[in-house]
């Protein structure tokens, strides 16, 4: 599987943003999606996700009511809205993807066997 995000960029507090993740080869219907995102000089922490066997989304308290995740299988996308942007978001959003994982390691990067190169998004007060 290969995870290409972009939508990244520079907007104001307050803004709205939407990032996308394309995939290539196998078909992503049997994988768990996520979005990360890492500050500079922090570690890489998780933002959100979707689940290959129901379809639930997860996410962190810091992104709940603000960022909303979807995905479209029959594209391989993976999408996240992103809304009421604050400072505190700015980092590199990478998108990832596992076909084998469980529910209490969903947070951890190392989980996720697939990545894609990562897209900036800086929010500026």
């Amino acid at each position: 599987v290969q995870l290409q995000a972009c939508g990244g960029g520079l907007v104001q507090a307050g803004d709205s943003l939407r990032l996308s993740c394309a995939a290539s080869g196998p078909t992503l219907r049997a994988y768990t999606l996520a979005w990360f995102r890492q500050a500079t000089g922090k570690d890489r922490e998780l933002v959100g996700g979707i689940r290959s066997t129901n379809s639930n989304a997860f996410y962190a308290d810091s992104v709940k009511g603000r960022f909303t995740i979807s995905r479209d299988n029959a594209k391989s996308t993976l999408d996240l809205q992103m809304s009421s942007l604050q400072p505190e978001d700015t980092a590199v959003y990478y998108c990832a993807a596992s076909r084998t994982i469980i529910s209490s390691t969903l947070g951890r990067p190392s989980a996720y066997h697939y990545w894609g190169q990562g897209t900036q998004v800086t929010v500026s007060s």
